[in-house]
């Protein structure tokens, strides 16, 4: 993506240069671009029923961002305004500012200072998660593996069936869990998984977030039900 930031030129002014280059033959709205203090690096763009007005909200911790970072993003969001594949360019420029360690780094620390956890206590209904992970560092980690803080998601939801926060040191389950007609292996693996998080962070490798390094992938098969969880679970 070829960069044409203009010496002085606002955030708005900005917006609207990479609007008319995406979309020349469209009327340009008024742009109103607000930086915002989000707990990570969130961004939202919205037009009005009329399409006069785009409303646009940036994380602040963009705003020191270099020139073509921001460009970058806007030439993202007007694209996904109008459900375009934005250019692998654009992509490219952003992605690469995002996953530098100083900015991984500040977003951890920004979502950890501003982000509030929602999750229930541990000890659910039917099954007890600080047990059950007592019982698995024991089984599968030599009891040697740290203990981050545990708990129910508030919802029973069946998209998000667990998650490991490392901003908040947290593992959340989904409630769909805490039911005693759902097999308890399940409720294994999934925290098993989880706890593979906390002991194989997210790496960088070849700029890329790699999420499921080799290590992990090998040590997650060693869960005796590992296949048969798996299958199941795609169509929980």
């Amino acid at each position: 993506m070829e960069q044409i930031h203009l010496p002085f030129e606002s955030i708005e002014q900005m917006f609207k240069r990479v609007f008319r280059s995406l979309k020349p033959r469209t009327a340009v709205p008024e742009f109103s671009v607000q930086f915002y203090p989000y707990a990570g690096l969130n961004s939202t763009i919205r037009m009005d029923a009329g399409h006069r007005q785009v409303r646009v909200r940036l994380s602040d911790l963009l705003h020191p961002a270099p020139a073509r970072v921001q460009e970058a993003l806007a030439v993202i969001l007007i694209s996904k305004l109008y459900r375009k594949r934005s250019p692998d360019s654009a992509e490219s420029v952003y992605r690469d500012w995002t996953i530098s360690p100083a900015i991984l780094q500040l977003a951890k620390d920004t979502r950890r200072v501003r982000g509030r956890k929602q999750m229930r206590h541990p000890r659910g209904k039917v099954h007890d998660l600080d047990a059950l992970f007592a019982e698995l560092n024991l089984r599968f980690f030599d009891a040697g593996l740290r203990k981050p803080v545990l708990g129910w998601s508030p919802g029973k939801s069946r998209q998000m069936l667990g998650h490991y926060d490392s901003a908040h040191d947290a593992i959340v389950i989904s409630r769909v869990f805490d039911q005693s007609e759902i097999p308890r292996y399940l409720l294994e693996y999934v925290l098993y998984h989880e706890m593979l998080h906390v002991k194989y962070p997210t790496e960088m490798r070849r700029q890329r977030r790699c999420v499921h390094t080799p290590e992990f992938k090998a040590q997650e098969r060693l869960f005796p039900r590992f296949e048969e969880a798996n299958r199941v679970l795609k169509n929980l």
